[in-house]
């Protein structure tokens, strides 16, 4: 079991090292959105300089934050070995969708689905490419609950707009909406539930675990999301506003 002390919180550091900490079948879920693989955006910029300001803002964000290069799959080794069955969800572009189809649908024989984030806002430029409209999801069980409540709560599509008011208050350039978090986990786990996100940003997982009576541990390696997230646990936006909302 993991110590009292350690539930409940975020703790920063490294999420390679600290999962290394969690004891063996500790989890029931673990819901994260770890950095994108997010090649030739430099590239892009140039292209897109001349059509959208706004498109040169985000990736000048994204690579602030520095979350564009993708993270260390071996991770999802200790993903595994932490969960009691395996039962997560994994936020991901579609350069990232075969090597996580390849771990746990052929290695460990994973039921798996794919829920997308439909963007009704999308940034308008495609220079010979597709709108970047979408955002993916994905859902790997094997021995995993998967319980929704409800006709909506089963759909695999979430139709929202780019959630800015959110990024305005908590400063996270790919913050996720709460209700698409708070129905991920509400169809996949139990009251008193332990939730892990290793790759917490800006703690929108633990105020959806929170709300819904699970408990949670996160890891957050950036200081300064680190404090904006405890903060918002708090009640308190990046802004430092207090709000009778966690959000």
């Amino acid at each position: 079991m993991i110590e009292k002390d350690k539930i409940n919180k975020i703790h920063l550091g490294d999420a390679y090292q600290l999962i290394k900490l969690l004891p063996d079948k500790s989890v029931d879920l673990i819901v994260t959105d770890p950095p994108y693989l997010m090649k030739g955006l430099k590239t892009n910029q140039k292209v897109y300089s001349k059509l959208c300001k706004n498109i040169v803002a985000r990736d000048t964000e994204l690579y602030s934050a520095n979350i564009v290069n993708g993270y260390n799959i071996d991770i999802l080794n200790e993903f595994v070995r932490v969960l009691k069955n395996i039962n997560c969800y994994i936020w991901c572009n579609k350069a990232q969708i075969i090597s996580y189809l390849d771990f746990f649908v052929k290695q460990h024989k994973c039921k798996f689905e794919i829920l997308i984030w439909n963007k009704s806002n999308p940034v308008p430029a495609y220079n010979h490419n597709y709108l970047t409209d979408k955002e993916y999801c994905l859902y790997f069980k094997n021995g995993g609950y998967c319980q929704p409540q409800s006709y909506v709560d089963a759909k695999t599509v979430f139709y929202e707009p780019i959630n800015v008011t959110d990024k305005k208050l908590f400063k996270h350039p790919t913050i996720k909406p709460l209700k698409f978090i708070k129905t991920l986990i509400s169809n996949s786990s139990k009251l008193g539930d332990l939730i892990l996100d290793p790759f917490m940003g800006s703690g929108t997982t633990a105020v959806a675990s929170l709300e819904l009576g699970r408990q949670f541990i996160g890891f957050e390696y950036n200081s300064k999301y680190h404090t904006i997230a405890n903060n918002r646990i708090n009640g308190t936006n990046a802004n430092g506003q207090t709000s009778f909302l966690l959000r």
